[in-house]
């Protein structure tokens, strides 16, 4: 138990975290079990150190573990659990959590066996912590961590401290809202360097951003797919090409039986790799209104933009770029579906917005246009930048 307050002290003491990110006070910490989802390399290990340094410092009634230790291959978490709250302990960070065996059934009898005992743990985004985990889905409160936004980048860059904003404070507002930005800052100066590589915080690491995100995403496949899924490794180079193909062609209507031919497999089988790739969060599938998986989506996307400079060598196309970037940023607080009268998306079943290059005189009052512009000229019309300012 010593060694993992030392290990604790010394991570806690040294985090470095130079965004404090929104979900922090988003989550209601008196929740007695918290889950923490997102993709891998989003930075859900920085995040519960830093909610233990803001919040207990190095008191020792907090304790930060991860299931890689090798501790836990011989002695159980509930043992691990009750003897941390005989020594006082109140709130437990668990990381890596699917390398537990047993880990949902477990956490449920800590819940039980110690009832002053808080605990937070991180989760794949692969993990359906509320389908298929019927040990805990009645207790668990999840939330998602996302990577950083356009505003979270700017805020990172440039030290200043600029709000994120309702969507709809944002239409309404939208002119007050983007003078008082660029009053401090140009945003475009750090729009194409953030769709390039300012989604991941591990930009800010002393490597190769592109080596390190193919890592990363080698990662999500082989371990947040293939391990957590349980599916053979002979089946990852068929997962790996398929999502070679729809990022070569991504936006693009899903083709299931095209893509079936080409990695040598069945259509159900394509749509469980497209549904494992969109839970890992390396795709995003767009569907019509009322319709969801098992169905076969609309069209389907990369999940973000720096997905693409990466796979894509030979460059990525403004318009495709773009449209991923408003995906994915209106995904982040909204429900998104296929677009109506034209648009690309439909959000909540009533706002269509659809993304243009430049701003111009709109005749249609049914759509809202994303425009490729630092400010805009007139009604129904926003700057896509000030989008990445959601969350």
């Amino acid at each position: 138990m010593e060694s993992f307050y030392r290990t604790h002290q010394y991570l806690v003491t040294n985090i470095y975290s130079p965004v404090r990110r929104q979900l922090m006070d988003e989550i209601d910490w008196s929740h007695r079990l918290i889950g923490i989802k997102g993709s891998r390399g989003v930075g859900k290990t920085s995040f519960l150190l830093q909610y233990a340094s803001e919040r207990f410092g190095t008191n020792p009634e907090c304790l930060y573990i991860n299931f890689n230790n090798l501790y836990f291959s011989n002695h159980s978490l509930l043992e691990f659990a009750q003897e941390f709250c005989e020594r006082g302990g109140k709130t437990l960070l668990i990381d890596q959590t699917f390398k537990y065996e047993n880990w949902s059934a477990e956490l449920r009898q800590c819940y039980e066996a110690c009832p002053e005992l808080h605990i937070v743990f991180s989760a794949s985004s692969v993990m359906r912590l509320l389908d298929e985990n019927t040990d805990i889905q009645d207790i668990v409160a999840v939330y998602n961590l996302r990577g950083f936004s356009f505003r979270e980048y700017v805020n990172l860059k440039t030290g200043l401290e600029l709000p994120s904003y309702p969507l709809n404070e944002l239409l309404k507002n939208q002119d007050k809202i983007a003078n008082q930005i660029l009053a401090k800052v140009n945003p475009l100066e750090y729009f194409g360097r953030y769709l390039e590589h300012g989604y991941y915080p591990f930009f800010l690491e002393n490597r190769i951003f592109s080596e390190n995100l193919l890592k990363t995403m080698n990662m999500m496949m082989e371990v947040d797919i293939l391990f957590i899924k349980q599916i053979e490794l002979k089946y990852l180079a068929k997962i790996r090409k398929l999502l070679y193909l729809i990022m070569h062609a991504a936006p693009a209507p899903a083709n299931v039986s095209q893509l079936a031919i080409e990695i040598q497999t069945s259509r159900a089988t394509v749509m469980n790799y497209i549904k494992y790739l969109k839970d890992a969060r390396l795709l995003n599938t767009l569907y019509s209104e009322g319709d969801t998986y098992p169905k076969k989506p609309k069209v389907l996307y990369a999940h973000n933009t720096n997905l693409l400079h990466v796979v894509l060598q030979q460059g990525v196309d403004r318009e495709v770029e773009r449209k991923t970037f408003l995906y994915n940023t209106l995904h982040a607080q909204h429900k998104v579906n296929i677009g109506k009268h034209g648009s690309d998306f439909c959000l909540d079943g009533s706002l269509n917005i659809k993304y243009d290059s430049q701003s111009q005189y709109r005749h249609s009052s049914k759509t809202w246009f994303a425009v490729d512009t630092l400010s805009v000229d007139h009604k129904h019309e926003i700057p896509l930048w000030l989008l990445g300012f959601l969350y």
